[in-house]
Order: C-alpha cells, then structure tokens, then sequence
C-alpha cells in the first residue's frame, strides 16, 4: 500500500514538472514570486493551476503557445497552487485554473475574463498592456513626464569599439540617443531617459553614445544634432529608424511599448470549417468573417484577393482583440440568417460581438478601404449594431477545408441511347 501511494504521490510530481518544462512559461514558487511579479515593471498573466485538474491539463497547450507569442512583451507563469497552497489563498483562488493578470498596479491583480486558447489568451494580455499605455498618456500612469524616478546604470554606455556587437549583433529591441555632453536639451532628457530605460528594462534597451567623442558611429548614422535617438529594431537591425515621440518618460515608454506591440504576429485569417474554428473567433472581443462567392462563381485569383484584404486587415489591426475568419455563401445558413447577410450579394462581410450578442454590418463596398474604414469607424464607437436574431450565437456546420483551386463543375454522366429502338412507336394515323 506504501508503494502504491509513493508511486501516485511521484506521478503527481513529475505531471506537475512536465506540465511547462522546457517552455516560455515561467514557473513561479513563493521564493520568487515577489522578485519576479510583484517588484517587476512588466505585465504578467499567472495561472494558479493544480497538477491533477483536468481543465488545467487541457489549458497547458494553448498557455505554452501563448507564452511563446508573447515573449517580450507580456510574462507568462503558472504556479502550481496545490504544492503552494499559501500563494494560491493570498490571491483568493479557490478553484482551478485560475489567472491573474498583475498589471500597473501589481498589489490589485485582476481576474483575467478570456477565452482559454492561444490567440484569447494573447488578445487578452495586449488588451492590459494597451490600457497601461492609454492610462500614461492620459496622466495617469507611474511614469508621466515627470514622475517616478530610474537608475541611470540602466542606460547602456555605448561605444565606437562596443556599438556593433552589443546594438547590431543583438536580437533586441534598442532605442539610442547620441548625444554631446555640452548640449542643453541632452542634460533635459537625461533623467527621464533613465526612467524609461529602467521602466522598460528587459523588454527594450536603451543607450546612450557621445557623439563628440565616438563620431565614427555618429556618423554613420547620420547624426547632425543632440540629442539624436534612433530606433533599431528587435532582429534584424537595418540602418536605424529616427525616433519620433515625445521628450519625456512617459512619451519614451509608450512609444517603445507601441513598437512591441507592432512585433506581434498578425492572427491568422481561418476557414470556419467547424464549431471549433467558429468558437475560436468568437472567443475574441470581436470576430470578423467574410461570406465568399462560391468557387464557380469567383475562381481560386478572385477568392484569394478576397483573402489577401483580410490578410492585410488582420496585420494592420493586429494589436485589436479580432479574430478573422471567412466562409463560402450560403454554406452557413443559419449564420447567414442570424446577421442578416440573406443568402446573396457576395462577398458580404460582417463583425460579431458574443459578448454582446450583437453584429455591425459592412454597407460600403468589400474593397480595402472599404473595410478599413468600416472598421475604424467601428473601433471608435460611430458603427451601428444590430442584435443577433435569436438572441444567441448561431450553430454551424462543418466544412470541407477549400484545397486552394478553382472549382469544377461536376460530370454528368453519358446517357446511352443504343438500346432505345424508335421503330416501336406507335404510328399515329391522320385524321
């Protein structure tokens, strides 16, 4: 019997270490909690899990995707709240899987209210990541243009001899001011440089070279005035882009949080195929689907332009809590009868709220600019909505997933007229 529960009581362990080992999730313990979260100035997402919990086994997969897109710009950790009970009971959590977002205020954590697949998880975290940036440029963040304070150990001195391997052969984000140390409007900037440097630090680096002395570097930027700042992207670096945000912490802050943002890969433009693809689209804020002429109607070239502007759409939009998803006409009838698209006039294109229950129809043309200012005028509130008929998401059906070519018709078959003899007739007699 001792051997049994020995045997269980491993099993336990080693499910609870293969759960995210070898991942982006960061597993969290009570001796590193605070270090990590609470002291940190990035957003985390925690899930509270417990080895055991089945829901918590199926969320394992889409929280390791999610962690993965999301490397830096959001944390993701999980704690295992059954060994750890005393963290789990300090955030109130009394079932599993339960997720925290710890945000600009890491004492007040919130309970995140998303879908549980990769791309929920993902819009939820830009969704917190987007008010932090909105709150600092209202004035109402921790590091406005005059508050907080930084470290200047957080600023990277940068050199003739170091530039190269430390800005160009990084992976990093870098932002680079080149300054003189006579010039007024560098000594300005200098404190809230070493604010933003120690608020973004780990997500994007920020340096400083004096141009006076390292003019070799200097010049092949181009640089002709202090400060000068510029902009080398995470990967592959290029010549440097100019800076073009404000002067102060918080301008700095939310520029370089806005680039991070702009790293994020576009959501996937699907097929709704199933309830599985439909659920999730409709686990995001706002799901978007285009009905398509069928394929003998338009062609695979006509099809595929139809794809390319939602393909554009969901990069230009990237950063808004959308899924993208299109269908054949006709196919999802009771879809089609839920947002009122009517069973013709394809490509139809519509925007659907679940939380709302409610959907906004395209009434311009499906075109790019169609689209983009339907949905800008959507994003800002001036887009009519109607409810959904029935007041409930619709069902769909499944479907065949398109193969990428023109449609053929479909071969009749010969009719064989060697047997018919038209000799036995009857003759009709005139009258």
């Amino acid at each position: 019997m001792e051997l049994r529960s020995l045997l269980l009581l491993a099993g336990c362990f080693s499910g609870a270490f293969a759960m995210y080992s070898n991942s982006d999730v960061i597993e969290l313990t009570p001796s590193n909690f605070d270090s990590r979260v609470l002291n940190s100035k990035d957003v985390w997402l925690v899930e509270f899990y417990a080895p055991w919990c089945g829901h918590c086994r199926n969320l394992a997969p889409e929280w390791i995707k999610a962690a993965t897109a999301l490397k830096g710009v959001v944390k993701v950790a999980a704690v295992d709240a059954d060994a750890h009970k005393s963290l789990g009971g300090q955030y109130g959590v009394n079932g599993f899987p339960t997720i925290k977002v710890f945000g600009a205020n890491k004492q007040s954590p919130t309970d995140f209210q998303g879908g549980r697949t990769a791309s929920a998880i993902v819009d939820g975290a830009l969704s917190a990541v987007r008010k932090i940036v909105q709150d600092r440029l209202g004035g109402r963040g921790s590091s406005g243009g005059s508050g907080g304070s930084g470290d200047s150990k957080d600023v990277v001195e940068l050199t003739d001899s170091n530039f190269e391997e430390l800005v160009m052969n990084s992976n990093d984000m870098w932002l680079v001011e080149f300054f003189a140390p006579w010039c007024g409007h560098c000594k300005n900037l200098a404190p809230h440089w070493a604010r933003a440097a120690t608020e973004l630090k780990g997500r994007v680096k920020l340096g400083a070279l004096d141009a006076t002395v390292h003019q070799s570097t200097a010049g092949k930027y181009g640089v002709r005035g202090y400060p000068t700042i510029k902009f080398f992207a995470a990967g592959a670096k290029g010549d440097g882009a100019d800076y073009d945000g404000g002067r102060t912490s918080g301008d700095i802050i939310s520029w370089a949080e806005g680039k991070l943002l702009e790293n994020v890969e576009p959501p996937e433009v699907k097929q709704l195929v199933g309830e599985e693809s439909w659920k999730e689209c409709t686990d995001k804020q706002l799901c978007s689907i285009a009905f398509l002429p069928h394929i003998l109607d338009s062609g695979a070239a006509e099809r595929n332009k139809y794809i390319d502007i939602l393909k554009t759409m969901a990069e230009k939009y990237k950063t808004r809590p959308f899924g993208w998803m299109w269908t054949e006409g006709a196919l999802q009838t009771k879809l089609e009868e839920a947002v009122d698209v009517g069973g013709f006039g394809y490509p139809a294109f519509v925007t659907i709220s679940s939380r709302k229950l409610k959907y906004a129809p395209l009434r311009g043309s499906f075109s790019q600019t169609g689209v983009d200012e339907f949905l800008k005028a959507l994003t800002v509130g001036r887009g009519s909505t109607t409810s959904l008929r029935g007041a409930q998401l619709p069902s769909v059906v499944s479907a065949e997933a398109w193969d990428g070519k023109d449609g053929q018709l479909p071969v009749e078959d010969d009719i064989d007229l060697s047997d018919i003899s038209l000799d036995d007739e009857p003759v009709k007699e005139e009258l």
